[in-house]
């Protein structure tokens, strides 16, 4: 058995090393309001399933954690309707881009998988079915798993997303055609675009994958959010399908189950033993941050701990 990693040096080190790397990529720009982020902002945080924090950077300055969000998103779906999501949504990687309107049309409405825009976009309706107010509700629920009654939507963002989402748009009138969409599109569309707004510091991202790390119950009080079972599922999810069509790459440089955001959020999680979220908002060609794909990277060479 692997000793237990020494964090706190761990990430010294992991500090040390990124100053050697040129961060490259970009902000994503196609939302006006992401293009506002000051790209050279980083922040890098572990909690453990013993309690213990460590972490370097802007700490406490809160992002817009854009898809990262979906994992929340799903997990309250999951909650709520059980295995009956899955007749609307699929669980396998796109291999495409996390927007392809080709994959909708080719595979009569149904997406891949609950992590791409399409599948969010469904797990959104189902929520929109299912609860009484949509967006006080899910913000509640965030607020619940991470132990903050401070997490917000940023307005700003929503509305920035709201002006510019076309692509989306088309998605979900593609999925409506094809039957797999029922309430009102734009009612939906709002949902979605607030959904994706909510911010977090890396404290609090860490903090709220905490769930996925401990089974599916809060590591503050022992309760169970989801079975043991669902939690397992939405790990198994975000290892295949959690960084869009590069999911194989994360796969195989990190060895994590996790979820990346366009805010250049990423949050992962080792079962059993940690979760941890990184901010770096210049992406990569793919969409994911170009410096927190480093870092994880980083993460599991030094403390010998991936899912293989």
């Amino acid at each position: 058995m692997l000793d237990k990693p020494d964090y706190k040096q761990i990430i010294k080190e992991i500090e040390v090393e990124l100053k050697s790397i040129v961060s490259e990529g970009k902000v994503a720009n196609y939302i006006p309001e992401l293009a506002k982020v000051d790209p050279n902002k980083f922040a890098f945080h572990i909690s453990s399933i013993d309690g213990e924090n460590y972490g370097f950077g802007d700490l406490d300055e809160k992002f817009s954690i854009q898809s990262i969000a979906k994992v929340f998103s799903l997990t309250l779906a999951y909650k709520l309707n059980g295995e009956d999501i899955w007749k609307r949504v699929g669980v396998e990687p796109s291999g495409n881009p996390f927007n392809s309107l080709i994959q909708i049309e080719q595979e009569n409405g149904i997406p891949r998988n609950p992590l791409i825009n399409s599948g969010a976009l469904v797990i959104s309706d189902i929520l929109y079915d299912t609860l009484s107010n949509p967006k006080v509700d899910l913000l509640n629920f965030i607020r619940e798993i991470t132990d903050n009654h401070d997490i917000e939507y940023n307005i700003k963002v929503a509305n920035s997303e709201k002006k510019t989402g076309f692509r989306n748009s088309a998605l979900i009138n593609l999925m409506r055609s094809f039957g797999n969409i029922n309430s009102d599109i734009n009612d939906i569309l709002d949902f979605y675009f607030h959904l994706c707004s909510v911010e977090m510091t890396v404290k609090e991202l860490s903090k709220a994958f905490l769930l996925y790390t401990n089974h599916g119950k809060l590591l503050t009080n022992d309760k169970e959010i989801i079975t043991s079972t669902m939690a397992k599922r939405i790990n198994a999810i975000m290892h295949s399908c959690g960084f869009y069509d590069e999911a194989g790459e994360f796969s195989f440089k990190v060895g994590l189950p996790g979820k990346s955001g366009v805010g250049g959020g990423i949050a992962a999680i080792y079962p059993g033993k940690y979760s941890v979220a990184v901010w770096s908002p210049k992406l990569n060609s793919k969409g994911n941050s170009y410096l927190g794909m480093k870092a994880l990277q980083l993460l599991t060479a030094k403390t010998k701990r991936s899912i293989f």
